[in-house]
């Protein structure tokens, strides 16, 4: 496998970028958006493409807000081309496999990718450099520093498209009838998992464990929020840091949710989409997650569960104040091997132009990455406590493997389901799992 050079931009300037940016950026809006390009630009381009088709991939499941946006981006994409786009949703459980395919064989011409996922697929030959657009037009106006993902070897891979950070979602209908204020605090959010599982009988998590695939967002906020870490680069090696106090501190939290029954252990290795099905089925209370879960919980409940019956909160560290939040987002990329580049190009200038990317971003329960319209969540009752969490936002080692530490081997997954099952103490899990983070980041 071929190991990338990151650039020395990091993550964690690109989510101070970010969180500046949500408190007054300096960045001047655009007096034109490319959406909004003459018609003329678009009799140039349409007879050049007219007749070809274009394949993008969405990732997740659709539902009909997304389904929606994808048709009039679409459809505004032909008006401007002449080209057709052939969609395909790919569900997240099946999003590692299917690129693991498409590497080493047909893709898709454009897809969506999750920012952190850049370095690795870049590494496989994957991407296709986009360096000569990705800083055009409006895309200026996205802060440079929210590049670090994506920017390999001074070439730039995927645009962002959307940022991510996760706040509680809970039961606003079942805090209201027993009386429970918002939890400020850990210890509040505790005694309200509890109340609520004594009331609403033993089959219901409090605040549920993620145990899955996405299972690193919940345990990373308790981590930095102690001020641990997963890994430094020292020199040209990364150095695990997951057996030093601070990390352990937020293992331990972690961990407790189980261990500490407000979570059921017959859970222990559910993902979010799992957790978003049982909340949906009045089986949890709360739990860390987005916006987007709530097009599915309301599908996954037949429009019992929506409106007014639930909030968001950001999730408090346990030593006060908000927890970080990881420093999430989705791209849009062209893919390695595309036999349709150019046009490839034009629908990545028209989706990440400050139109498109807005709606994506606002439509799809994201925050939005140009500047002047992510300060406007702050004033957003629903948006708030994302933005919160957002302004203290981390990343996850930026290097290729991380992805195989993560999701492929799952090792602190591994490591945090032996300490619940008894089968490893928290220091020997944690030894263990640094050796294997370490071997796999310095491959």
């Amino acid at each position: 496998m071929r190991i990338a050079k990151i650039t020395a931009t990091t993550v964690t300037t690109a989510a101070l970028a970010l969180g500046l940016a949500a408190c007054g950026g300096s960045s001047e809006p655009a007096k034109t958006s490319e959406s909004a390009a003459p018609a003329a630009s678009a009799s140039e381009t349409g007879p050049k493409f007219a007749g070809k088709t274009l394949s993008v991939w969405r990732l997740g499941n659709s539902n009909p807000a997304a389904q929606k946006y994808m048709d009039e981006l679409n459809a505004e994409f032909k008006k401007q081309t002449g080209a057709d786009v052939k969609l395909e949703w790919i569900p997240w459980p099946q999003v590692a496999d299917k690129f693991a395919a498409a590497a080493t064989g047909a893709g898709p011409d454009v897809t969506e990718i999750g920012n952190d996922q850049v370095p690795m697929w870049q590494s496989q030959d994957a991407l296709t450099p986009i360096t000569d657009i990705a800083r055009e037009g409006d895309r200026a106006q996205i802060p440079e520093n929210l590049y670090g993902y994506e920017t390999v070897d001074g070439e730039i891979y995927g645009i962002p498209w959307g940022a991510g950070a996760r706040a509680v979602l809970y039961r606003k209908d079942w805090f209201k009838e027993l009386k429970i204020e918002v939890p400020q605090t850990w210890d509040e959010l505790v005694a309200a998992a509890k109340k609520i599982q004594e009331k609403k009988g033993n089959g219901v998590d409090g605040f549920a464990f993620n145990g899955g695939s996405d299972a690193n967002h919940l345990l990373a906020a308790f981590a930095w929020s102690e001020g641990g870490e997963y890994a430094v680069k020292e020199g040209d090696k990364w150095v695990g840091k997951l057996t030093e106090p601070a990390f352990a501190k937020g293992f331990e939290t972690y961990t407790g949710l189980v261990t500490g029954g407000l979570s059921s252990k017959a859970n222990l290795t559910n993902d979010t989409t799992h957790i978003r099905t049982r909340f949906a089925n009045n089986k949890v209370a709360m739990y860390l997650t987005a916006a987007w879960d709530l097009p599915g919980i309301e599908v996954d409940s037949k429009g019992k569960l929506k409106g007014d019956k639930l909030g968001f909160f950001p999730l408090p560290a346990k030593t006060g104040g908000v927890a970080p939040s990881f420093f999430g987002g989705n791209d849009i990329a062209l893919w390695g091997g595309t036999k349709e580049p150019d046009l490839g190009k034009e629908y990545l200038k028209l989706a990440t132009s400050k139109t498109w990317a807005d709606r994506y971003a606002m439509e799809g329960g994201l925050l939005p990455v140009y500047p002047d319209t992510l300060v406007k969540m702050n004033e957003d009752p629903a948006q708030g406590p994302f933005a919160q969490a957002f302004a203290k936002a981390k990343a996850f080692p930026a290097d290729p493997n991380w992805a195989e530490a993560d999701a492929t081997k799952a090792v602190l997954q591994n490591a945090a389901r032996a300490v619940i099952e008894g089968k490893k103490d928290a220091t020997t899990a944690l030894a263990d799992a640094n050796k294997e983070l370490e071997e796999i980041l310095n491959q």
